[in-house]
């Protein structure tokens, strides 16, 4: 698989050393791709989504911050507003950080719910009152501008072979795509094969892989095998 590195163009702002850099997008995009569409990736949602270019990707800076969860915040309420809920196509939100360097599960598992806790600060608008806010709760998933979103953390340290991504990144399945599959009458057949692909892969299933409603999604989110004590950092605003 290619790893090609983006063209980055500097943008800092004086007195701001976390600005804003801009990547080149299309390189990102290419390469993240080829990760995904490689034969031996197991999530064939995934591969659909990339094989029919319905994705929103954007790259950002650092992982971890309240000025990029400014930005993630614009770029996710756009991606819901020019959302078809009424369509079978689904379309994913990628947030992909280029210049962040991971050196373990850990440090990437406390990036990802710092970052999920900034975007909630910045959220504005109630949560998706169709699922629970409290990560402790069989029926939490993430809500985001009012849409409760299963959130995917994948980055170069992964101890799951499907999550091995070049660069880390964050990626959103808005809930309603899968209530949509279960309404069509196929969300188990996709979940037996992608599990089965999994398995292939790695020679086991991801353990902390559950269906909604019979653990939290906050066990998965980071892709890091957690133990029974383990606590979500996350702290809903009041």
């Amino acid at each position: 698989m290619p790893h090609l590195p983006p063209q980055v163009l500097h943008t800092f702002k004086k007195k701001d050393m976390e600005a804003p850099i801009h990547f080149n997008t299309e390189n990102v995009i290419e390469t993240f791709k080829s990760f995904i569409l490689d034969k031996s990736h197991p999530c064939v949602m995934a591969k659909s989504v990339f094989m029919g270019d319905n994705y929103d990707l954007h790259t950002y800076n650092k992982l971890g911050s309240p000025l990029v969860a400014e930005q993630m915040i614009k770029d996710i309420e756009n991606y819901i507003e020019n959302y078809d809920f009424d369509d079978n196509i689904f379309k994913s939100f990628i947030a992909v950080f280029p210049e962040q360097e991971i050196v373990s599960e850990i440090e990437f598992e406390n990036l990802l719910w710092r970052q999920l806790q900034f975007l909630h600060e910045k959220d504005n608008t109630p949560w998706d009152d169709r699922v629970s806010d409290d990560p402790d709760s069989a029926n939490f998933s993430f809500s985001l501008a009012g849409r409760a979103f299963y959130v995917i953390g994948m980055h170069p340290k992964s101890s799951r072979m499907a999550r091995q991504t070049p660069w880390p990144a964050l990626v959103f399945n808005l809930h309603a795509q899968f209530e949509k599959l279960r309404e069509m009458g196929v969300y188990q057949k996709v979940r037996d094969r992608i599990r089965k692909r999994d398995e292939k892969l790695q020679g086991s299933i991801n353990p902390m892989l559950e269906d909604f409603g019979e653990s939290s999604e906050a066990l998965q989110y980071s892709g890091r095998q957690v133990s029974q004590e383990w606590k979500c950092p996350f702290h809903k605003k009041q």
